[in-house]
């Protein structure tokens, strides 16, 4: 059967095709939104700040997911641009049972060590055992986790980024179902945003699982298949960058997490977690975007479609800079009315949120050609140049700035460190895709 991936792509086309994946990742940001708003409407926002504080290990295995899912996509979609379709599915097949491993690995370790993790990621007595609950119930559902990240990926790699889409909304849908029986009917705190958020994944695994075993008229589906390792290494290496960006956002959580803890208290953590709630959602669409057009670059570059990669390029950078401005802008004129979702306007936490905002979202203006350019060195299966901006950005730039610009200019900086991070990130994008123009003829 014919593949979507291979005609040409225009500006309204390549959004049209990644359009269900940006709303797939927005529903998917809204878990946590959704999660968030629950808790700390019925537990108090200090429940809520107990909850970011788990967030670095969310980000460890979104990272491990992730790696596995966005670098074996790039080998799928260029098997499939090369017309290999039988070595497409033994990969697609040996990749969904890597993810299911890495769950049930997350799942045992998590579960037996889960007082140590939250011990690590520096609770306060306040915090931790509300952390640790829902952490434990996090750690159950690992496995169908990890295979959701995967099924993300998967089935824009297969030409359905619009099944995919479905499926995530019914998933959110019964998060949010699940969010108002167990946290406002059952008062079960945090406890109950986990199994929400783990019903929701539970879905989303099963359904992909049961979609893929079905071969009619299906470009991907499961065959029989046996262990790789050379491909598992060059996917983890071309994957690398995304797991590197996931790993350094759970660092520098636990960064910003540490530095409002000593600087602002618990309400400080809430503040900074309502904060990122917001984040989410203007990520959510740059990576949404970014995967959502990453199997189309690497068909191309399977097929070795020089011109087509160019115009590819072109079209992305016009977009992410599109939203970008308007991220910023919408984000500075109605961020007084969000916050008092989560809590009381005029309350501390409150006051905290608003202050910093207004600095940490001009970040914004810069971050969406950052993700895009680690994710298309990715589709172009140059892990290495991915990676390298990935870290620039996520790690050494926004690590060296929570930790060095409130000690030379006081706390207050702390909410500038996401623009400094994002603005040197920027520097390094340009180098390395002025670098590497040459090599891929865009």
């Amino acid at each position: 059967m014919s593949n979507s991936l291979g005609k040409n792509f225009t500006f309204g086309t390549l959004l049209k095709f990644a359009f269900p994946n940006i709303v797939m990742m927005l529903v998917l940001s809204l878990y946590t939104v959704v999660d968030g708003t629950f808790v700390s409407r019925y537990a108090g926002t200090t429940a809520l700040s107990s909850i970011n504080m788990f967030y670095p290990a969310i980000g460890f295995m979104l990272g491990l997911g992730i790696m596995v899912s966005s670098g074996g996509s790039a080998v799928i979609a260029a098997k499939m641009g090369e017309g290999d379709n039988d070595g497409a599915r033994q990969s697609f097949t040996l990749l969904v049972i890597t993810e299911a491993v890495m769950g049930l690995l997350v799942l045992i370790l998590g579960t037996v060590f889960t007082d140590e993790i939250i011990h690590f990621l520096g609770a306060s007595k306040a915090q931790f055992q509300m952390s640790r609950d829902y952490g434990k119930i996090y750690f159950i559902f690992a496995p169908a986790f990890f295979l959701q990240t995967g099924y993300q990926m998967f089935f824009v790699t297969a030409g359905r980024p619009g099944l995919g889409l479905f499926v995530s909304v019914l998933s959110g849908l019964i998060n949010v179902l699940f969010d108002y029986i167990f946290i406002a009917v059952f008062e079960m705190g945090v406890t109950g945003a986990a199994i929400a958020t783990g019903m929701g994944c539970f879905f989303s695994a099963i359904f992909g699982t049961v979609y893929f075993f079905i071969r009619k008229n299906k470009i991907l589906y499961f065959v029989k298949t046996k262990f790789n390792g050379s491909m598992l290494a060059g996917v983890c290496l071309n994957g690398s960058s995304e797991m590197v960006t996931n790993l350094s956002n759970s660092i520098t959580t636990f960064l910003f997490n540490y530095m409002f803890l000593k600087y602002y208290g618990e309400d400080g953590v809430a503040a900074m977690t309502i904060v990122m709630y917001f984040e989410f959602l203007f990520t959510a669409v740059f990576f949404g975007y970014s995967n959502g057009v990453s199997p189309v670059i690497s068909f191309k570059y399977g097929a070795d479609d020089r011109k087509q990669i160019k115009a590819l390029l072109r079209h992305c950078m016009v977009f992410v800079i599109i939203c970008s401005v308007s991220a910023c802008a919408v984000s500075q004129g109605i961020i007084g009315n969000i916050v008092t979702i989560f809590t009381e306007k005029g309350s501390n936490v409150y006051n905290i949120s608003t202050s910093g905002f207004h600095i940490y979202s001009i970040g914004f203006l810069f971050m969406g050609v950052n993700i895009l350019s680690s994710a298309f060195f990715t589709a172009l299966s140059n892990g290495k140049a991915s990676a390298a901006i990935s870290f620039a950005r996520t790690f050494i730039f926004l690590s060296g700035s929570i930790i060095i610009l409130p000690m030379v200019f006081g706390k207050e900086a702390l909410w500038a460190a996401l623009p400094c991070a994002e603005v040197l990130g920027i520097i390094v994008s340009v180098i390395f895709l002025a670098k590497n123009k040459e090599r891929y003829g865009y």
